[in-house]
């Protein structure tokens, strides 16, 4: 399956989902994230596939929401509603008995940064970069970033990006214990599909319940803390420092024009 801005396939096993929108970073307009929600949890229903493997086509994997739509509604939703349909993506991630694998080079940002962090595993590329900006813009993360993060790195470092904004590169995350591999740039895809066969070959029962029994450290604190970035965020949505921000980025991009 391809469209615009999201392609798919089915390779030895593995479904392969790449998000395609190069001359974005991958940033994750309503169409794409629609496109990929369908076709993530369509996949993991399929018999057919027995692991998913996430990736960017381009130079980055994901940069986070298209900025030219954050804030914009389509179908009129308010926030609450509309971080809950996000948050659920993340959740049926986490809770999916099948394993999945974020390949990631260049930019994971914001959004992108959490979709790499519900992925069961990372390999990294040598000129990725991770970070977490939406203090930036009077707002805080809201798809897990805060609750998967800790839980990886310790809520020191965790903090550090959360509340600086800040970005690491490659060596960083993987000395912090962001991603499992750190391969050179022109591996990644070799490597992540060497491991998605593997994986795809294990028995799927032995698979999904080692999954599960893995995640029963950390899924309860986890799961509770998502719905309280949804509270946070629904908040945030209307504070008067989002607003300001917002409409200062509004107007640049108008002169922009």
């Amino acid at each position: 399956m391809s469209s615009t801005e999201l392609a798919a396939d089915i390779v030895d096993g593995v479904g392969v989902v790449s998000l395609n929108r190069p001359h974005r970073h991958n940033a994750v307009t309503d169409v794409l994230f629609e496109a990929l929600s369908t076709t993530v949890r369509r996949y993991l229903d399929d018999p057919a596939v027995g692991c998913l493997l996430l990736r960017g086509e381009g130079a980055s994997f994901c940069s986070g929401r298209d900025t030219a739509e954050l804030g914009h509604r389509a179908g009129g939703e308010d926030d609450f509603t509309f971080v809950r349909a996000h948050q659920r993506l993340r959740l049926d991630m986490l809770d999916a008995t099948k394993p999945i694998v974020a390949a990631v080079q260049g930019a994971a940002l914001g959004g992108g940064f959490e979709m790499a962090l519900a992925a069961d595993i990372r390999i990294i590329a040598d000129n990725a970069v991770f970070g977490l900006p939406e203090v930036e813009l009077g707002l805080v993360p809201d798809t897990g970033g805060t609750q998967i993060l800790p839980a990886l790195i310790g809520p020191a470092r965790a903090k550090y990006l959360v509340l600086s904004g800040a970005r690491i590169d490659a060596a960083t995350a993987y000395a912090w214990g962001l991603a499992e591999e750190l391969v050179p740039v022109d591996m990644l895809e070799t490597r992540a599909m060497q491991l998605c066969r593997l994986l795809a070959t294990r028995p799927a029962l032995a698979m999904s319940m080692g999954k599960m029994l893995v995640n029963q450290s950390t899924a309860g604190a986890i799961r509770t803390g998502i719905g309280q970035e949804l509270l946070a965020q629904t908040a945030l949505f209307g504070s008067a420092d989002y607003q300001r921000i917002k409409q200062r980025a509004t107007g640049a991009r108008q002169e922009g024009h």
